[in-house]
């Protein structure tokens, strides 16, 4: 029974606002952060795929270019932001250097003649291999100890937080 000048509420614990977490009535730590978290993650997974992919002939930030490359060749520049949601400065030093490094080849726009359409070369292509399996073998550290459902869920769960974002959890 509440004390006098209480009201007794009854309340799902997993539903009710009162038990979901409130930054603004609380200190920031930035070890109970999900932004932090997200952020060390991103760049310890983009390190151990760099690892694995040494002397492989890419670099992590050229994975999702090449991941779009081998699922469409021909695509633009504009159609990769869309795609990736990158900046364009971004975009364009990471498609120099990978025209540079000999991964894709640009070609006029036969319709708009100032665009560009982004061709993989032989070497871009024969990429692919390495580097899905130097992909999935960071995946497979990622989850080490995880039992299936455990990876399902957190998966799900990073999807929700996108959404939560605005972008496309389908991505």
């Amino acid at each position: 029974m509440a004390s006098p000048g209480r009201q007794s509420i009854a309340c799902d614990p997993l539903s009710s606002a009162e038990n979901r977490l409130s930054f603004r009535s609380m200190e920031f730590d930035r070890k109970e952060s999900a932004a932090y978290l997200a952020n060390l993650l991103a760049k310890a997974a983009s390190r151990a795929l760099q690892a694995r992919a040494d002397g492989a002939g890419f670099a992590p930030g050229q994975f999702p270019v090449l991941l779009e490359l081998w699922s469409g060749d021909g695509l633009t520049q504009r159609e990769l932001l869309d795609r990736l949601d990158i900046e364009q400065a971004t975009m364009a030093n990471t498609l120099a250097r990978m025209q540079r490094d000999g991964l894709i080849s640009r070609r006029r726009h036969p319709k708009d003649k100032r665009a560009q359409l982004v061709f993989l070369t032989s070497r871009g292509k024969a990429l692919r291999e390495t580097a899905m399996a130097a992909a999935s073998a960071t995946e497979d550290t990622l989850f080490r100890g995880f039992r299936r459902f455990e990876r399902e869920l957190l998966l799900e769960y990073m999807r929700m937080v996108l959404a939560n974002l605005g972008r496309d959890p389908r991505l």
